[in-house]
């Protein structure tokens, strides 16, 4: 706390002595005599300058050849200068005689670097949002508030917090800059939560401040924080997979899913377990780049896909990074303009930042040889990144992933209550037929977003990449002459990391432990996030097989009424008791 109070005075008591002090204080010269001493003094300077530079461009003397009086004049002509910028502003001239002390708190936004003790990273939390409010006008502008809503005020540190959280709402400090002002990531959330409220009206009371660890945020997860949000965590499994068990981690607000994935799970044990296998592991990203005609394009092309060339572009691709290597590069024409879709593998990481650097290394050496290449964007979407697209659901991205089970049929009848025949039609109409009357795309599956959200989210993975990673096809089958079931997901995009992003935040690096793929796997770079890529189909798989039994038996409804309804009345449950 004292090593944050830099000051015993309080800010808004130094502030008014700041304010209430002249320009020339030090002096004892009131201001109008100290004006009109400094405008006398510039004019007369001038009025000499010029006479004696006139004299020496007539005697040919040059002007560099200074005199002690020439000397003196151009000091007083600077000092007057000073001074008179200053003028209609006074506080310039008042900030070098009287500066206040560098630990005040000041609005200017010019040090956007952040320096924390026992951190190396620079970079502020809202380094890229300026969302603060604009400047004030000469007209005070107070902030509405919602009388009917009480808006409790947090317990600032001291009388320099409040001055700020009002430097905030009044718009002079921008929200976004109260990291690298502070210091101190905490006291920064803190700070902005309570200007929030006071500018907006609306309480916050009930999203959580304390018991997170802000400053593992900074420049990497999220910006402009003001709490987090509480997700709860289940555990589904054990989940029988390649011979080793599995407890799954699963972050979700909807009754029945933890416990339908559960059942699934027990059915594929007491069935022998499932078997998972890796088909393709690469990240991608494809640049877009303009030629003059459809020719030169197509020059680059044929050039890219050249056998003999892809050697010395894999040498300025994998430069990039210890990890990364280029596997292959698909191009696409559109006119004159060609879409280059790069293929890498990334280790441990889910990689969409290794990829990228790798191809700037690469468009900066196919300049060289193609001068009119324009690059027109890094992504030209024919990557394609957090966005539903054929492209993936049949080329793969991140690992692509199958995963089987064979489930016997008395497991069938006593775990999932219904009938090998019945899921085996109600998987062909529902999820084959179905599917492809609504036109969908990689959605030939009963529910698979929802474990691939749930597992994301405990795990510290990009919740947006659920929509290409939940791409799935779930097959069914009767085997041993229609006595046991055959089931399988393919996943051609499951988009995951263990390393990076939000797995390295606290509770999922937990749940990253858990599972046994925590951090980067040191003996066999990679295998730490193919590992978990067939957890998740694994888990898919699980899921899918409980929800489509339920559907088989009649049991959905029934189910949802039990689990996903709540009698409580919300509102009487006070949000300070919830969290």
């Amino acid at each position: 706390m004292e090593a944050r109070r830099r000051s015993t005075k309080p800010v808004s008591v130094m502030e008014n002595d700041i304010h209430n002090s002249k320009a020339l204080d030090p002096l004892p010269l009131p201001l109008y005599m100290a004006n009109a001493l400094f405008f006398t003094l510039f004019f007369s300077v001038v009025y000499f300058l010029l006479t004696r530079w006139r004299e020496k461009i007539r005697t040919s003397t040059p002007l560099h050849v200074l005199s002690f009086s020439e000397i003196s004049a151009l000091v007083a002509f600077v000092a007057s200068c000073v001074y008179l910028l200053g003028f209609f502003g006074v506080d310039f001239v008042q900030s070098v005689i009287l500066r206040p002390s560098a630990d005040l708190w000041t609005s200017e936004d010019d040090d956007e670097d952040v320096i924390i003790k026992d951190d190396t990273r620079k970079v502020p939390c809202g380094q890229a949002l300026d969302c603060s409010l604009p400047p004030p006008s000469s007209v005070v502008v107070k902030p509405k508030v919602v009388e009917s809503i009480p808006v409790p005020a947090l317990p600032l540190d001291d009388e320099e917090d409040e001055e700020i959280v009002k430097s905030v709402v009044a718009g002079t400090t921008p929200s976004y800059s109260l990291e690298s002002k502070l210091g101190d990531c905490k006291r920064a959330a803190n700070i902005r939560r309570e200007a929030l409220q006071r500018i907006t009206g609306k309480s916050l009371d009930g999203l959580p401040l304390e018991g997170f660890d802000y400053q593992s945020i900074l420049g990497q997860c999220c910006e402009m924080p003001v709490g987090y949000v509480q997700i709860p965590v289940g555990i589904a499994g054990p989940l029988l997979l390649d011979g080793k068990g599995y407890s799954v981690p699963m972050a979700t607000t909807e009754g029945c899913l933890v416990a339908s994935t559960n059942r699934g799970c027990k059915a594929m044990t007491l069935s022998g377990g499932a078997t998972s296998v890796l088909l393709k592991d690469g990240m991608t990203r494809a640049p877009v780049v303009r030629f003059g005609s459809a020719k030169r394009a197509a020059d680059l092309k044929f050039f890219l896909e050249n056998p003999a060339n892809f050697q010395e572009i894999s040498l300025a691709f994998n430069k990039s990074s210890r990890i990364g290597r280029l596997q292959s590069i698909k191009c696409a024409i559109a006119g004159k303009n060609l879409y280059l879709r790069f293929t890498c593998s990334t280790g441990d990481a889910m990689g969409m930042n290794m990829v990228s650097k790798g191809v700037q290394n690469v468009l900066d050496l196919l300049q060289n040889s193609f001068p009119d290449m324009d690059v027109i964007g890094i992504s030209g979407n024919f990557c394609s990144d957090k966005k539903p697209a054929a492209v993936n659901w049949i080329e793969g991205r991140g690992k692509s992933v199958v995963c089987e089970c064979i489930i016997k049929g008395d497991v069938v009848r006593k775990v999932l209550k219904t009938r090998v025949e019945a899921l085996v039609e109600l998987n062909m109409l529902k999820n084959l037929t179905g599917s492809a009357m609504a036109g969908a795309l990689g959605g030939f599956n009963a529910h698979a977003s929802n474990i691939v959200s749930a597992v994301y989210l405990a795990t510290g993975q990009d919740p947006a990449q659920n929509v290409e990673s939940s791409h799935c096809i779930t097959m069914m089958e009767a085997v041993n002459d229609g006595k046991d079931l055959h089931v399988s997901v393919t996943m051609p995009s499951i988009e995951v990391g263990t390393v990076g992003g939000g797995t390295q935040l606290a509770s999922q690096s937990a749940c990253l432990n858990l599972l046994g793929v925590k951090g980067a796997n040191k003996e066999t770079p990679g295998a730490n996030s193919r590992l978990l890529a067939t957890i998740v189909a694994g888990s898919v798989l699980a899921g899918e097989l409980s929800l489509m039994s339920a559907l088989a038996a009649g049991q959905l409804v029934k189910s949802h009424m039990k689990y996903n309804r709540s009698s409580k009345d919300v509102s009487n449950i006070s949000a300070a008791g919830s969290s």
